[in-house]
């Protein structure tokens, strides 16, 4: 099977075709402009050209479903919706953290992804290896980089080795152990969907924010009032 993995939910949009009958990886592009869809396309045709495959050979579609950028993955979600879609085929979403942690294959214990989440807060995750896949060790969250030393305790077994992985410049965790400067993959995400329970989230699938946007908070009932007096 040909899957085509995508996360954008950082600035570096990442696109990989993976091959899960080899486990090989036929193409891998990225792009510095998550931002834009334009972009993403390209990149996408980009990996189709360099693994000599036409989109309609892509059997399964995997996305990053976050946390990360709103924009990017909103645009991520559209991008891989509308390409499952003019195919045919399945789109299967993973967690843009948990993609982390799948990319540190090597990784023992406890693997604690971060991602910037600006506003001077970070999201995190925890997970274990389990076989050729991970799996989450309680609920992703969003907080200031100070509460991680907690986070990490609750989730710790004793003694447990613990690999920080992922891309969050903040004073608190640059003395962290880690693979810092890095972000999800395309390639992550494929091989992270396929072990997965392979739900089509082709209709309903939505981006995992897991806070609220600035428009939600700052206008918790969803219209501002000026304009509901118009």
């Amino acid at each position: 099977m040909k899957v085509l993995g995508i996360d954008s939910a950082t600035p570096i949009a990442s696109v990989a075709i993976l091959d899960s009958d080899t486990g090989r990886v036929l193409a891998a592009e990225q792009s510095d402009a998550a931002g834009h869809r334009a972009d993403l396309l390209v990149t996408i045709d980009a990996a189709c050209k360099a693994a000599k495959l036409a989109p309609t050979a892509i059997e399964a579609v995997a996305i990053g479903a976050g946390p990360g950028s709103f924009t990017g993955l909103r645009i991520g979600m559209a991008t891989a919706k509308g390409i499952a879609f003019a195919a045919g085929r399945p789109l299967w979403a993973v967690s843009s953290l948990a993609a982390l942690a799948q990319g540190q294959p090597d990784a023992a214990g406890l693997i604690v992804a971060v991602l910037d989440a600006r506003r001077g807060e970070i999201y995190a995750g925890a997970y274990r290896r389990s076989g050729a896949t991970i799996v989450p060790v309680g609920d992703e969250r969003v907080f200031a980089p100070a509460e991680l030393a907690s986070f990490v305790a609750a989730q710790r077994a004793a003694d447990e080795p613990i690999t920080y992985v992922g891309d969050a410049d903040y004073p608190e965790l640059a003395a962290l152990p880690g693979v810092w400067h890095v972000t999800p993959t395309g390639e992550s995400v494929a091989r992270l969907a396929l072990a997965g329970s392979h739900v089509n989230v082709l209709v309903g699938g939505a981006p995992s924010y897991i806070r609220p946007s600035e428009a939600e908070i700052r206008y918790p009932d969803g219209v501002p009032g000026a304009l509901r007096k118009r």
